[in-house]
């Protein structure tokens, strides 16, 4: 391949992945003000007292305040420690995990934008479902002596402060609304590596990996000739492992959704990837930090079987109601750069943000600069970041030199 080709190939690639980012941009900045105001309308300490059975109000509970939580994965671990920390049932604080990432609102905003209103009512259901599983599952294996010792674990090197408030008299406070600001500039600080290396990946995997590559995993090529029962429960075996395989959590994973979903992978696949965020290598040894590596063994292992059989369902229930989406949508209509709505939702995201920006740093003034140790944050993370911002500087220079 000739130099201007290949120059080509990595300025498209480039030019994908900062589609992701524009058609989305608005989406995050809307989404994680709506999380920061929950977050600091909604006093946690009421809630975490219902929250010390396996029943169904525990878990429903737990459902909510996770789908009313910020959606980074890594957050999602700590606040589920935090959680058990504060007596809450093994059993609703996987419940709250699976909705802290898979029922927020910016999540939902952004698989509207990349896979459409059928993916978003998908997501919505198997959420739903996927929770009432795993809790099933674990009230029916619960190791009762594991557990406790994984409780023993996190209440020994836990903080015990709890928060509790009168979210009346804050949403009508300077300090409240100064606290939404800090929870925007925190969320945004857990959270931006992942998608940025997410977003990086899935602009260069749709640019580079053939269609090929995809059909060989999940088994899509018709000339196989294989019955769409059996397609459908490879792809939603396999899926989860091509997520764990990539190493992003939280939404950077939706991007490659879209990429599988342009490349033919059934919706089995497809769901069953989206759901496998909490099952990337980082977070399981994040799990294992806290509750110890058998109990964090065995979340993964209840995470699986409950990811497969929600995908299942989902695919059987949608086939039968004869509204499975169709695979194939290109991803250049989803990344393509114009004036149009995204272009005004976006300037209206920079204002937004702008106006957050000013209420951290009025929190800060206030209450000086508190850092936060990020679980998973480490060097290598760091340095996956610096690559990506290189290699989109490095593309979008290609891009523009090959236009």
């Amino acid at each position: 391949m000739e130099t201007t080709a290949i120059l080509s190939l990595f300025g498209e690639a480039a030019r994908t992945a900062l589609g992701f980012f524009w058609k989305s941009g608005w989406a995050f900045a809307f989404g994680y003000v709506i999380s920061a105001m929950i977050q600091a309308f909604v006093p946690k300490a009421r809630l975490t007292r219902y929250m010390g059975g396996a029943g169904a109000r525990s878990v429903a509970l737990a459902t909510v305040f996770g789908a009313a939580s910020s959606s980074c994965s890594f957050a999602a671990l700590a606040a589920a420690r935090s959680l058990v920390m504060k007596g809450a049932h093994f059993v609703a604080a996987v419940a709250f995990m699976f909705a802290s990432t898979n029922l927020v609102i910016e999540l939902g905003i952004l698989i509207l934008i990349f896979l459409g209103p059928a993916f978003l009512a998908a997501e919505i259901v198997g959420g739903l479902v996927l929770i009432a599983i795993s809790s099933l599952i674990i009230r029916a294996t619960y190791p009762e002596r594991w557990l406790a010792h994984a409780r023993d674990k996190v209440e020994a090197e836990g903080d015990t402060e709890a928060e509790d408030f009168d979210w009346r008299d804050r949403i009508v406070s300077r300090e409240g609304w100064m606290q939404v600001g800090a929870n925007f500039a925190h969320d945004w600080e857990m959270v931006w590596k992942e998608i940025l290396i997410g977003f990086t990946i899935a602009g260069f995997v749709a640019a580079l990996v053939p269609a090929e590559v995809w059909a060989a995993i999940f088994l899509t090529d018709a000339g196989l000739g294989l019955p769409g029962w059996l397609i459908a429960l490879e792809n939603a075996m396999v899926a989860p492992f091509v997520a764990a395989a990539t190493f992003i959590g939280s939404m950077g994973n939706i991007p490659l959704a879209t990429v599988l979903n342009a490349n033919g992978v059934l919706f089995a696949g497809i769901m069953g990837f989206i759901y496998s965020d909490l099952m990337v290598p980082p977070l399981v040894m994040v799990n294992a930090k806290y509750y110890g590596l058998r109990t964090a063994l065995y979340v993964a292992g209840v995470m699986y079987v409950s990811i497969v059989l929600t995908a299942l369902i989902l695919n059987g229930a949608f086939e039968l109601l004869g509204i499975v989406p169709e695979s194939g949508r290109a991803v250049s209509d989803v990344v393509r750069f114009a004036i149009d709505y995204t272009f005004w939702l976006n300037l209206a995201a920079l204002g937004l943000t702008a106006v957050m920006l000013r209420l951290w740093r009025l929190h800060r003034r206030a209450h000086g600069a508190h850092h936060h140790a990020m679980e998973g944050d480490g060097p290598v993370k760091r340095a996956a970041a610096k690559i990506a911002m290189g290699v989109l500087a490095a593309g979008a220079a290609a891009w523009a030199a090959t236009a």
